[in-house]
């Protein structure tokens, strides 16, 4: 299996979809090229826009895809069966679409996101008091020009120790807000996790190791007492992320730019991509805790403080007979509380490698999604795409399922600090972007891996 970046996708316009009844005994029927496909990756920016029609036509170009997927490997599936292996054509189509598939699956996930956004300039919402549209223009006249005279008596009496000319100074709440609504949109983890807003540098959350006694009485039995529970102590330190967008002159002087909105804009990717990779497999050194760091044991062998594990019987795959059943007993490893709001997490190769599996009855596992904005399906449970989950490989922890809601917590620092430097690459103006986040498991047996291991 092949990925293809959306960059690549240019190259495969003339020939990605042409998929013609070409192979000896097939009836596989012509696709349309991607370009021609409503919303496709290739398609002239002109043509784009963020309208509810137009995340439609890619919703059901994404089924078209789909549906020539399924043609093209159930002729692999049969080719295999009467030959013993599939033509070198069959698998090449397959890629194509496979690529084509995760591109069109990325352009519905943005046009998405874009209908979802906010419009943070003319209406404003709550934040419309008159303490607060102050902060915003003196903010925005210290991002524009520097001017800091109006800022420093305004966080001064709202006894932001924090904030100061060398250190910085806190953004207004609707850049807060809409630089957090935006990274739980991009980010994976984020979207999917348990979140707290604290106001310290940790955040402790106490848990019980064992609960109280208890037993059956009867109506005149003496009530002896019992034994306290015994409680324990999780701790999620804040660690500091930084970005530094810079911005031109020209930028900075038109009026017509909402600076809220292009600083979001800028630091969203930069935040998500490092918070993404952190809630997987950071350290915990200067970062948080990813749930894939934290000691994994067999299931069997299964103790709070341990994820449990579950292996496929096969290095670095699938089992040949029945591979789906690996995933079934994966799903129920979880506790029933935990699977009502399971899902599978992955990253999208190994996803690509699921797409294949079927049932007894011949029917796909892997389902598209049920709408635009929805995520597809496997067992009828939501599957999440992480890219920084590893790749299926011998040992390789490349699924997890589980309550992320219930097993992973993010902890936001409440307040996103940015410093205004003009000096360090003259001619731009950089914006020294800083938040703290921290994260990492909060309840052991929610969430179950799926070991690729003999």
């Amino acid at each position: 299996m092949t990925a293809t970046s959306d960059t690549g996708m240019a190259g495969l316009e003339t020939k990605a979809f042409e998929i013609k009844a070409d192979m000896p005994g097939s009836a596989l029927p012509p696709v349309p090229p991607i370009s021609q496909l409503p919303g496709s990756p290739a398609a002239p920016a002109s043509d784009v826009n963020t309208s509810g029609a137009d995340v439609a036509r890619s919703f059901d170009s994404f089924f078209q895809t789909f549906e020539a997927y399924r043609s093209v490997n159930d002729a692999r599936i049969a080719e295999i069966e009467n030959r013993g292996s599939a033509d070198i054509l069959t698998l090449e189509k397959l890629d194509r679409l496979d690529s084509a598939l995760n591109a069109t699956q990325r352009r519905l996930d943005d046009l998405s996101l874009k209908t979802r956004r906010p419009q943070l300039s003319g209406h404003e919402t709550r934040a419309s008091s008159p303490a607060v549209l102050e902060h915003k223009a003196a903010f925005e006249a210290y991002v524009r020009s520097g001017r800091e005279q109006m800022l420093r008596p305004l966080e001064t009496k709202a006894l932001s120790a924090g904030s100061d000319p060398d250190g910085g100074y806190l953004v207004p709440e609707q850049t807060e807000t809409e630089i957090m609504r935006r990274l739980a949109q991009v980010s994976p983890i984020r979207a999917i996790a348990g979140s707290r807003q604290v106001s310290s540098a940790t955040y402790k959350k106490p848990f019980s190791v064992t609960g109280p006694q208890a037993g059956w009485v009867g109506e005149t039995d003496a009530r002896p007492e019992t034994n306290a529970p015994q409680l324990a102590e999780l701790t999620f330190p804040a660690m500091e992320l930084y970005a530094m967008p810079a911005a031109t002159a020209t930028l900075l002087e038109d009026a017509a730019v909402n600076m809220d909105q292009w600083i979001a804009e800028e630091v969203e990717t930069a935040f998500a991509e490092q918070e993404g990779a952190a809630f997987v497999n950071g350290d915990g050194v200067n970062k948080p805790t990813g749930f894939l760091s934290v000691p994994q044991v067999a299931e069997t062998s299964w103790a709070w403080g341990s994820l449990g594990t579950l292996s496929t019987g096969e290095a670095g795959g699938f089992p040949t007979l029945a591979p789906a059943d690996k995933l079934i007993d994966l799903i129920y490893t979880l506790k029933s509380g935990y699977r009502q709001n399971a899902r599978f997490v992955m990253n999208r190769k190994t996803q690509g490698e699921v797409r294949k599996l079927k049932d007894a009855d011949g029917n796909y596992l892997w389902q598209p999604p049920s709408g635009p904005g929805a995520s597809a399906t496997l067992f009828n449970y939501p599957v999440t795409e992480a890219e920084d989950m590893p790749n299926m490989a011998i040992d390789a922890t490349a699924i997890a399922f589980g309550d992320f809601r219930r097993g992973y917590l993010v902890v936001d620092r409440m307040g996103v600090r940015l410093l205004r430097d003009p000096y360090s690459a003259k001619p731009y103006v950089l914006f020294y972007t800083t938040k703290r986040v921290g994260g990492g498991v909060q309840d052991y047996d929610a969430i179950k891996l799926l070991t690729f291991s003999a």
